[in-house]
């Protein structure tokens, strides 16, 4: 079905693969689109609860952008490549269901694009991390530039932006970069678990938390709490909510239908 990802599903979860490795699963044009059309697949599932997103190989999750693809690209043609990009990593960050980067290697450039538009960032001790388009005369142009500020703080992201090096797990953990640094033997098991641990909570709640937190941060504080009234109001209205709090009140495990 696809040419450069691999997608499986198991026990709730879809697993995308970036399945490049002899290139270090740099993207490609269509890499990307194939990982749009795996993200549809994996949200129009009724048996997917979750998505995890990783890389192929022990080196790299995606090392960038495919270099010989962009090199001749014109000026119209390099934004066209930039606004379907970000079209689909937009798709990503705004997923009703909760998509976890799997971080076993480099995630530089398009790749560290990639991740930012995951909801939340698990990496190994190995993984590293940089937007390094400057070296190659360019800038981010899949989002980079947005979300790296909104995730780091402005002059974190202006120096990772500007100067194009890299930085390591660990360092990425202390700014916020990724949420978890782990022994790579570890590191799929660990998404695993956090995904099953998600998945167990009322689905729609998740959705509407992903979503009150996307609208919320690109809006004033004013307008933010606004949206969160309006979905927290929603929640009343489903079935969710009311054997949740039923469950509670019960003391015993909640049975959520995601209605």
């Amino acid at each position: 079905m696809y040419q450069s990802i691999l997608f499986s599903v198991e026990d709730s979860i879809a697993l995308i693969t970036v399945n490049r490795p002899k290139m270090l699963n740099a993207l490609t044009a269509s890499t990307i689109r194939e990982i749009g059309d795996a993200i549809s697949v994996a949200m129009n599932d009724e048996a997917v609860k979750g998505v995890l997103l990783t890389g192929a190989g022990e080196k790299a999750f995606v090392a960038g952008a495919d270099i010989k693809e962009i090199n001749e690209l014109n000026m119209y043609e390099g934004r066209q490549l930039s606004r379907e990009g970000q079209r689909i990593f937009s798709a990503i960050e705004l997923a009703p269901k909760p998509v976890i980067a799997v971080i076993n290697g480099f995630a530089l450039g398009g790749g560290l694009e990639l991740a930012m538009a995951c909801h939340f960032r698990l990496a190994s001790e190995n993984a590293k991390f940089g937007q390094p388009e400057v070296n190659l005369g360019l800038l981010p142009g899949y989002g980079g530039t947005q979300r790296l500020p909104r995730l780091i703080g402005r002059g974190r992201a202006m120096e990772l932006l500007l100067t194009g090096d890299m930085i390591d797990a660990r360092r990425a953990y202390e700014i916020g970069l990724v949420n978890k640094v782990l022994p790579a033997g570890q590191l799929m098991d660990e998404a695993r678990k956090m995904l099953h641990k998600i998945n167990a909570r009322g689905p729609l709640a998740v959705q509407y938390c992903i979503e009150a937190v996307h609208h919320g941060l690109n809006s004033s504080l004013e307008t933010g709490l606004e949206i969160e009234a309006n979905y927290f109001g929603m929640a009343f209205a489903s079935d969710d909510m009311r054997e949740g709090t039923t469950a509670f009140i019960e003391k015993r495990k909640a049975h959520f239908k995601g209605k």
